[in-house]
């Protein structure tokens, strides 16, 4: 075991340095299998090396929150503009039309509802994940949290050993621990735990200090868009994220409650994919929303 006793915070994190192998266009893949590329090509542009993700994932623990009250009027239609769906099997099955051909990052753990905190996670059978065709599993991460984080640790574990098993790539989402603060120290562990187990991508919070978080991530952080804002300044925190370094955002209440979803996940696209600043993908929303 690692010395606590002389533990020393981070300090230098490379920042503006790329990585020496980029030869594959997703952060630390360039050594997976062939099986693990071609799914993390169907959820990473490889002209980018970015995603848009869209979040449906929410009732497996809060029901039928706004916007998610009817998933085949509210999500379905905006799938086309999104790289990739993440949500629950049984949405998946019930829901989602497998004409829609987008890759699907598959909710693998299990919680219980919202009133309570996370529960002692299990996994889904990696043969159900199979039969589904899904490109990715995800499985939360409670780092900080003193009653969860062992457990949600050893089910990251598990969901790589079955993931590696048959190349399928593990996305490790990182929850608030309740006796941790939402910033770039807890943020930058959280993640780097969950590279460290295997993750081939990390869901993470943007916050001040999110360039040292994803430069010290060998895979790939893609963002959380958290809880609903204005359209504006959703985008202004997709914008600062990519271009302090995250590979990508996986957006939910963000898109399905604003006024305009279809709107405001092409706007998130544009600025992820083409850079473009926010005040502009602002303006391609509004001019969305007016056809």
């Amino acid at each position: 075991m690692a010395d606590l006793d002389d533990l020393r915070e981070g300090c230098n994190f490379g920042l503006g340095i790329q990585t020496a192998d980029r030869s594959f266009h997703v952060k630390g893949a360039e050594n997976l299998p062939w099986g693990m590329k071609a799914r993390l090509s169907r959820i990473f542009n490889p002209k980018t090396g970015k995603t848009v993700m869209l979040a449906c994932d929410h009732g497996f623990i809060m029901g039928p929150t706004s916007g998610l009250e009817r998933i085949d009027l509210n999500i379905v239609p905006l799938i086309e503009y999104a790289d990739c769906l993440m949500c629950t099997r049984g949405i998946l099955r019930s829901v989602i039309p497998p004409t829609a051909n987008k890759p699907i990052c598959l909710r693998s753990d299990a919680g219980t509802s919202i009133l309570t905190s996370l529960n002692d996670n299990v996994l889904i059978d990696v043969e159900d994940a199979i039969r589904m065709n899904v490109s990715a599993m995800a499985v939360m991460l409670a780092i900080g949290d003193t009653e969860h984080e062992a457990t949600t640790v050893a089910n990251l574990y598990k969901a790589v050993d079955k993931g590696t098993r048959y190349g399928i790539p593990v996305m490790g989402v990182t929850a608030v621990g309740k006796d941790m603060a939402r910033d770039a120290r807890y943020f930058g562990l959280a993640s780097r735990i969950a590279a460290e187990n295997g993750a081939n991508i990390v869901k993470t919070y943007y916050c001040d200090g999110f360039e040292k978080v994803a430069a010290a991530c060998p895979v790939p952080v893609v963002i959380a868009g958290g809880k609903k804002l204005p359209e504006l300044e959703a985008l202004e925190l997709c914008y600062n994220a990519i271009n302090e370094g995250a590979a990508g955002v996986d957006m939910g209440r963000n898109v399905f409650q604003s006024e305009a979803p279809a709107a405001m996940i092409q706007a998130v696209s544009a600025v992820v994919h083409d850079n473009m600043k926010p005040i502009q993908a602002f303006e391609l929303f509004n001019e969305l929303k007016s056809k």
